[in-house]
């Protein structure tokens, strides 16, 4: 499994047709999402594409070329990223097929970066879910806990409660309360107002759209209830909020 504490870094890179032989004292993982790479891991060679990511452990010489166009997404995982079962089961494979779950995965966090700077808690989130689709497991606790902020996210508008958020997880609610203090830092209620707020303020920003109609489609009982919110929050209602971000573009 992954580790709680962790410090991955993740970025697209490009080869071209120069040798790049190299070692580190991290493990990498190279995360396909255009083109191919010639790959020599250890004396073991495979094209890696679409269909095939490697996996490259600590110490480990390596290199990689190509004479097309290419981007990875390289996955940076430093000694205590990950538990020494998961690390070792890696390494025995270097060479790993990649599922539609797994491309997806890839391609999500392609976007993500081409579009802005990877916020470090989504990356942590991220990377649990990656490594059980490259090994072909059960999704653990940190993935599914990863699922759940993904699906609520996506229906910001339904009635959430910490019940049957810990539902879904397949734990009790103190026990998701204890899982979120110790991954974000947070309570439930407290990840998922600030979730909504995020939303608006956004929301406020980007569009016209009324502002009960806002407090409808992020879950808020009425107008009034999201203007309680914010002013708690920002100091500001929803309005004011919308008239000084509008001054200031």
């Amino acid at each position: 499994m992954v580790t709680a504490a962790t410090s991955y870094s993740i970025a697209v890179r490009s080869y071209g047709t120069h040798s790049t032989v190299d070692t580190h004292d991290f493990s990498q993982l190279v995360l396909p999402l255009a083109g191919e790479l010639s790959m020599d891991i250890a004396g073991r060679q495979a094209i890696v594409d679409r269909s095939i990511a490697a996996y490259v452990e600590a110490g480990c010489r390596h290199d990689q070329v190509s004479d097309s166009d290419n981007r990875s997404l390289i996955l940076d995982l430093h000694p205590r990223d990950l538990d020494t079962r998961t690390a070792d089961r890696l390494a025995s494979r270097p060479f790993l097929s990649l599922t539609p779950e797994a491309n997806n995965l890839i391609d999500y966090m392609g976007a993500q970066l081409a579009t802005e700077r990877m916020a470090s808690h989504k990356l942590q989130l991220w990377v649990p879910l990656l490594v059980d689709a490259l090994l072909g497991d059960e999704p653990q606790l940190p993935s599914r806990l990863a699922s759940l902020l993904a699906a609520v996210e996506a229906d910001l508008s339904r009635p959430w409660t910490v019940e049957n958020m810990a539902e879904k997880v397949g734990v009790s609610a103190s026990r998701l309360h204890a899982i979120f203090q110790e991954t974000l830092g947070k309570s439930p209620r407290v990840w998922l107002t600030d979730m909504r707020l995020e939303r608006v303020c956004r929301l406020l920003t980007s569009t016209d759209l009324p502002i009960a109609e806002l407090a409808f489609r992020m879950g808020y009982a009425d107008q009034s209830a999201l203007t309680r919110a914010m002013r708690k929050a920002t100091g500001l209602t929803p309005a004011a909020y919308r008239r000084q971000a509008r001054v200031r573009d």
